[in-house]
């Protein structure tokens, strides 16, 4: 099936859609809107890391509707194509498997995804980094070493053109980790 929502309008799409299907959920400090990670996921992907593809854009604001939301692929795919559907649904979680099987499968998939899925995943741990520190220190351990996990899953190979955001989200988790040392 065809994009019915022309390439320029893709962000803004995505974004109200993010919103709608978003809006009773919090993040972990259970003050925030959830909406605002993937605001800001999409805000890391295009000022942080350069990337300014609207596909792409529309992929980091939509990142957690599979998962998260009421919203499945076919709802993607219908109103933004097949490109966004399947970065998407690289970058969703099979929540009906165990966790450690489900997070296994997880960082196999990312392993093998297309670069910029890759890249997204790089700004949605960038954000979850930067985000932490509301969180405790506890917390900020776990985020720290699921990102580790995350980034050795997708290190290689890793094409030329993501590779200044990788740098970018290990100096992010050095920061973190070293704000966990006494």
């Amino acid at each position: 099936m065809s994009t019915t929502i022309p390439l320029a309008d893709m962000p803004f799409e995505a974004a109200a859609l993010a919103a709608r299907a978003h809006q009773h959920q919090k993040r972990k400090d259970n003050q925030t809107p959830y909406v605002s990670h993937v605001f800001r996921v999409c805000l890391v992907v295009r000022h942080t890391f350069g990337f300014d593809d609207p596909k792409m854009l529309a992929a980091a604001l939509l990142h957690d509707t599979i998962e998260d939301t009421t919203i499945d692929c076919d709802d993607i795919i219908e109103q933004f194509g097949a490109d966004v559907a399947r970065w998407v649904a690289a970058l969703t979680k099979d929540m009906r498997l165990p966790h450690d099987e489900r997070e296994a499968v997880y960082a196999k998939e990312l392993a093998a995804a297309e670069w910029q899925v890759k890249a997204l995943k790089l700004a949605d741990m960038y954000d979850n980094l930067s985000d932490s520190k509301h969180l405790s220190p506890g917390g900020r351990r776990k985020t720290a070493a699921k990102t580790r996990f995350y980034l050795d899953a997708i290190r290689q190979p890793l094409p030329d053109p993501i590779r200044p955001a990788l740098a970018l989200v290990e100096q992010r988790l050095a920061e973190l980790e070293r704000s966990l040392t006494p």
